[in-house]
């Protein structure tokens, strides 16, 4: 195997203990022999991810062995203790997640700069991958969004096959995941190097709405979703209701089908319990939006966040600028 796929480490290795973070490591086939130690004694708890009906797993066959080896064995699912312990992070956690971000605002920062019309969608995306690979990020933490025109209007596109026209903008949603930490990053450019009058209005409203979130935010008390009072989502979506209408007349906060944000970390979209209020060391993203197809139309903002120990919210993306008037000036070299 090792002459196939490289090295590979050893329970028997000196260093396994250090690479691992555990005291003690042994060979994976010891595993029945240890657990029946285990399992000895009466009625037993056996914490693992329990698979759902149907679902191929590894974990089914050491999990038929512990039911054939004790009928007396209860089995509980981990994955909710395992979701609850990663919604506050640690200093380390946080150095690694920061660390995503200034990597993921500095690929913003060389596709601002590179942008520009009659230029694939992908050369852009390429551009990305390239500039957090360079500075020791392992990869991109989900597939990159360069989407222009109408695809700017789609959340999820990803094909990134399109020419960028002038006079459209363009969302990039994309950022680099580093040590297993991902961060979360979106901005949208003019094309041409500078808004419409239309774009700019929309794009203003956006920026206003992620603004307005971010100065309503209490420790303790903000939510990231639902339709509470405390809720970032509903106070974005008011705000956007209140300062904009589309071709028709109609309030614009129609178009702002997701939520306010997301948990960050090993996930780019972490687990967590989202009825939980924000509170010190959680990770997030706030990320309001308008997407109107019949302009194709398409503007997001988002950046990542952390609750400090003294219960302010930090911005951890506050080193790529987001107002329209310094979007502009990056594209143009300034």
């Amino acid at each position: 195997m090792e002459r196939f796929t490289g090295p590979k480490l050893a329970a028997d290795d000196p260093q396994a203990p250090k690479l691992t973070g555990f005291e003690r490591v042994e060979e994976m086939s010891q595993l029945p022999q240890e657990l029946s130690k285990l399992i000895s004694v009466a009625q037993p708890i056996v914490y693992t991810e329990l698979p759902e009906p149907g679902e191929a797993s590894p974990l089914l066959q050491p999990l038929d062995f512990l039911k054939r080896t004790s009928a007396f064995l209860m089995f509980e699912d981990v994955k909710p203790s395992l979701a609850a312990l990663r919604v506050h992070k640690d200093a380390g956690e946080i150095s690694l997640l920061q660390k995503a971000v200034d990597t993921s605002a500095a690929a913003h920062t060389a596709a601002m700069k590179a942008v520009k019309p009659n230029l694939p969608e992908y050369q852009i995306s390429a551009l990305l991958q390239y500039e957090w690979e360079k500075r020791g990020c392992e990869r991109a933490a989900y597939p990159s969004i360069v989407g222009s025109g109408h695809n700017s209007t789609v959340l999820h596109y990803s094909e990134n096959t399109s020419t960028m026209k002038p006079g459209d903008v363009v969302v990039i949603d994309a950022a680099a995941e580093c040590s297993m930490y991902a961060a979360d990053i979106t901005r949208t450019l003019p094309v041409s190097g500078h808004f419409t009058a239309r774009q700019r209005e929309i794009y203003d409203i956006v920026l206003g709405a992620q603004q307005v979130a971010i100065d309503a935010f209490q420790s303790g008390k903000s939510l990231l979703s639902g339709d509470s009072e405390a809720s970032l989502t509903r106070i974005a979506k008011d705000y956007i209701s209140a300062h904009g209408k589309d071709l028709h007349g109609q309030p614009l906060d129609q178009y702002f089908i997701h939520g306010i944000g997301h948990y960050i970390g090993l996930d780019v979209h972490d687990a967590g319990d989202y009825k939980l209020p924000l509170s010190p060391g959680m990770t997030f993203t706030i990320e309001p939006g308008i997407y109107i197809p019949e302009e194709n139309l398409g503007i997001r903002i988002e950046d990542d966040f952390l609750v400090g120990e003294d219960g302010k919210l930090i911005k951890l993306s506050a080193a790529l600028p987001s107002k329209a008037d310094d979007v502009e000036k990056i594209m143009a070299g300034k």
